[in-house]
């Protein structure tokens, strides 16, 4: 035979190792806290981060869409849509979820200085 004596008998009744569900709980909690700190609120910073840059999109913004074409944003239809120009004179209207990356940030428009007034 292939079996050892050892394999070959029977268990005897024990009782678990564990003992009742209170000790599953008190390995569980503390695994729930790192996923937590590690994975769910760093994710839901960066979609916070995301959000906020999608919101501010300005006219002139230089943008990456979902499909790869890198586009120029000539105008913010609403909270949902912008204009943008893939080309020159080509332009399209595209949904905010669809952009991938802001690449260039436009800049603040100039206040007229004393020096620069006619």
């Amino acid at each position: 035979m292939f079996f050892t004596e050892a394999f070959a008998q029977s268990a005897a009744p024990s009782s678990s190792s564990l003992g009742s569900g209170f000790d599953i709980i008190i390995l569980f909690v503390p695994m729930l806290v790192v996923f937590y700190f590690l994975i769910f609120r760093p994710q839901r910073q960066q979609v916070k981060k995301r959000e906020e840059i999608l919101k501010n999109i300005r006219r002139g913004d230089q943008i990456v869409l979902g499909g790869g074409m890198i586009a120029k944003v000539t105008k913010v239809v609403d909270d949902n849509e912008l204009e943008a120009e893939i080309s020159d004179g080509v332009k399209v209207r595209v949904a905010r979820s669809m952009i991938a990356e802001v690449r260039v940030k436009s800049e603040p428009v100039k206040e007229p200085t004393a020096a620069n007034k006619p």
